[in-house]
């Protein structure tokens, strides 16, 4: 089978990342719209525009199941896409709402806690995915966190208090909202890389029994992998012994795009083609 991931950058690597081990007999088709980035600047109608020309361009190249592995399209461009992929019979996953429904399996208190960039939590989609799945939620813009990681200072100090900081707002946001959280979403793909950095803050702002981390790349891999016919998902490779195939396209910067990437993925990216998908 054919799966293609979406992203406007690199971020949703990390969804490839987690699809990969679960899904190895498959051939990924990864598009990075990084010419266009950041999406979050723009218009919903400008951002529906490229979210659907970036899964057109999948479909062309023979893709079966569309993974969109972006925050941002998933909030305000999931129903064009699927308008879209549609007449082609494929389905579709964006990232939101694994997320939300993995912190509903996990919570005891129905108190869910989401971290993400200024254009998601704009848009409210987590907290809407959580009303739907009756959790109550208080999102958070954490606007520092991405360009902290693509400068790949995931171990510095200068991180950690930075992450400290959002943190310690978001706790305080909870006890003046008298709620109990003990899930918290990474509602951004970026945000996997800091989950260790994460974790430790979380630990220390909710001392004796911190809220569980959500990943939500990992929560859409498992979603994805759900979803597919067993023939497609039960047939996975021993471990240590991945079978799947990626090819990998970008529209802009594709030196940076193999270095971030390999950053992303946990392995070397490899040849990465230039595409054109207009403005």
């Amino acid at each position: 089978m054919k799966i293609g991931v979406f992203d406007s950058g690199v971020g949703g690597l990390t969804v490839l990342r987690a699809l990969l081990p679960r899904i190895s007999n498959a051939e990924y088709l990864y598009l990075g719209d990084t010419a266009r980035l950041p999406y979050g600047s723009k218009s919903q109608a400008t951002i529906a525009r490229y979210a659907v020309s970036s899964s057109q361009f999948l479909i062309d190249q023979g893709c079966e199941f569309l993974v969109i592995a972006c925050n941002t399209a998933s909030a305000l461009a999931l129903e064009e896409i699927r308008l879209t992929a549609k007449p082609h019979g494929i389905p579709v996953v964006g990232v939101i709402g694994p997320g939300a429904a993995a912190a509903a399996a996990e919570t005891a208190t129905r108190d869910a806690l989401v971290i993400a960039t200024s254009a998601t939590v704009q848009s409210h989609a987590y907290a809407a995915a959580c009303q739907l799945l009756g959790l109550r939620s208080i999102e958070k813009a954490c606007p520092l966190l991405v360009p902290l990681v693509e400068e790949g200072w995931i171990g510095h100090s200068v991180t950690s208090e930075v992450v400290r900081i959002y943190l310690s707002e978001l706790h305080q946001q909870a006890v003046d909202a008298g709620l109990q959280p003990d899930t918290i979403v990474l509602g951004c793909t970026h945000y996997p890389l800091l989950r260790e950095v994460i974790e430790t803050a979380v630990a220390e702002l909710w001392p004796g029994q911190p809220p569980r981390v959500i990943d939500s790349a990992e929560a859409t891999a498992t979603e994805v992998e759900r979803q597919l016919p067993s023939s497609s998902a039960g047939e996975n490779a021993q471990a240590g012994h991945v079978r799947a195939q990626a090819s990998f396209f970008a529209t802009d910067s594709v030196t940076k795009f193999c270095q971030l990437g390999t950053r992303f993925l946990g392995q070397p990216v490899g040849e990465v083609k230039l595409v054109d998908l207009g403005g």
